[in-house]
């Protein structure tokens, strides 16, 4: 065997290699191979950034409004401090173009954050909710209501809240507060709260022990469902998960079981059947995963297995979508195993939990390190809003968006080609598969002495890279040069380095004597 270094550019050096064992390429889940549902692409797109954490996201006639814990924004690109807006702990951005908008409210004092948004039914107020003492200049308890038409505060929605408000939610006919507190307009109101539109509070109560963190309003089937940090709803044992009567307060259905102690409820979503729990948990033995349910009659549909502390969840053309720090996934299909990978975005079958390739990620990110913290769709883009600094190894800070086309990233860690000439006439050529955000199976392009002469494919994710050879026959003893490129079918990445082979020559027969 001889292998040697080109003297022409874009060569490489590549020393003496032993054929490599053949490596099983390993078969991608059924969820990667097999399932219908097509997910967002994993490229974002240009989106402004905050200088703080975003916890809230809400959509409502195209535009994206933004609530958290910040006191400027800044486009897309921007560094820290360069070309900044004041806009405290709230924004207003067009949900298509990502365009800031001039709609302002700043929110301070207190706790000085805004933790939840929500529009009302029909797209004309927008309640918010958190921690503040002034809403612009004028005195506000952690609840204001905005017309969404002109972007002024209301005068009516003015509640006065004990503590922090975490969750709001909306119907045609009430508006429900979740959160710390135990008192509204000097009434006892423990952690839930229900009030008209207009701003007066309702006979609805009910009893609960620990912080509200999510509600979901699913009235035509006559519930109110709650998460959070609880352990006892109205004098009986309801770990984090409960189901309320919206008029009265009182408990429908109870889901015992479906979560231990230690873990809580962070976020909860829908669609027309099913609901959606996204949990945190802390300690051994816990829950970080999400679960489906049935909103009619409350049976379990799929619990994953992931841990990593779920913080967000939206469903879009079924998938369902979330943020966390997911690892130690090798229980749900199409996961991965424990290790040093962590993944901040999943995309899953709403139908069987499946995890589907779309693995765009954050860093953890400023605060408690887990990245996204809220996401919400707008139409077919979705937002995601978190203390993150990064998105997809760029900075980007505590925004960003994805879509679903057309798709422009190239796969990542374009492979480099080994080479192995053991009998005459034969290069074994093998690389180490590359892995794509949002497609598992690549086609790799070996090239030799600038022609096409293969195209195999392999599955690959980020933590799965198998080891690819194939096997080339040439005229023994000549020499070549090859080159690999690899594409997900639409991006390319540019073609390895040059490695230059020498086939081994054919021996020569003996003389008969």
């Amino acid at each position: 065997m001889r292998l040697r270094k080109s003297t022409k550019r874009g060569a490489t050096t590549v020393s003496a290699v032993a054929l490599l064992a053949a490596a099983s390429l390993i078969t991608a889940s059924a969820s990667a191979a097999d399932s219908d549902e097509k997910t967002l692409t994993a490229d974002t797109l240009a989106t402004w950034q905050t200088d703080g954490i975003v916890w809230s996201l809400e959509y409502a006639n195209g535009v994206m409004y933004v609530g958290g814990t910040f006191s400027k924004v800044r486009p897309p690109g921007a560094k820290p401090g360069q070309r900044e807006v004041a806009r405290k702990n709230f924004a207003a951005f067009d949900a298509r173009t990502g365009r800031l908008l001039p709609c302002t409210l700043p929110l301070s004092g207190g706790g000085n954050t805004v933790r939840a948004l929500k529009a009302s039914p029909a797209d004309e107020v927008l309640y918010v909710g958190g921690s503040f003492t002034k809403a612009g200049k004028r005195r506000a308890a952690g609840a204001v209501a905005l017309n969404m038409g002109n972007c002024s505060l209301r005068d009516d929605f003015r509640p006065n809240i004990s503590s922090f408000v975490r969750a709001i939610e909306v119907t045609g006919s009430a508006v429900y507060l979740g959160g710390d507190f135990t008192r509204v307009n000097g009434r006892e109101r423990e952690r839930v709260a229900a009030f008209t539109p207009s701003g007066s509070l309702l006979p609805f109560k009910a009893e609960i022990d620990g912080p509200v963190r999510a509600l979901l309003a699913a009235p035509e089937f006559g519930k109110l469902l709650v998460g959070g940090n609880f352990n006892m709803v109205n004098g009986d044992l309801a770990r984090s998960l409960i189901a309320l009567r919206p008029a009265t307060g009182r408990t429908v259905t109870s889901y015992p079981d479906w979560l231990p102690s230690r873990s809580s409820v962070q976020a909860l979503t829908r669609d027309d059947t099913n609901f959606y729990v996204a949990a945190e948990g802390r300690g051994t033995g816990i829950f970080d995963g999400r679960i489906a349910g049935r909103l009619g009659n409350g049976e379990m549909v799929w619990k994953d297995t992931c841990l990593g502390a779920t913080q967000a969840l939206a469903v879009l053309n079924g998938v369902l979508y979330s943020g966390s720090h997911a690892h130690n996934c090798r229980d749900t299909p199409g996961g991965f195993a424990e290790g040093n990978f962590r993944q901040h975005f999943l995309a899953q079958s709403i139908r069987d939990r499946h995890i589907l390739h779309w693995f765009p990620d954050t860093d953890g990110g400023t605060g408690e390190g887990n990245g996204p913290r809220a996401l919400k769709t707008a139409g077919q883009i979705l937002w995601a809003g978190g203390e993150f600094t990064e998105v997809n190894g760029r900075r980007q800070q505590s925004l960003t968006r994805f879509t679903a086309g057309p798709d422009r990233g190239a796969p990542e860690e374009p492979p480099q080609l080994k080479a192995s000439t053991s009998s005459a006439g034969r290069v074994t050529l093998s690389w180490r598969s590359a892995w794509d955000r949002d497609n598992a199976v690549l086609k790799y392009r070996i090239y030799r002495d600038g022609r096409l002469v293969a195209s195999p494919t392999g599955r690959s994710a980020e933590w799965n890279r198998p080891t690819m050879k194939y096997t080339d026959t040439v005229t023994p003893g000549s020499r070549h040069r090859y080159r690999i490129a690899v594409t997900d079918g639409v991006n390319a990445s540019p073609a390895s380095e040059t490695l230059v082979v020498s086939a081994v020559a054919a021996e020569r027969t003996k003389a008969r004597r």
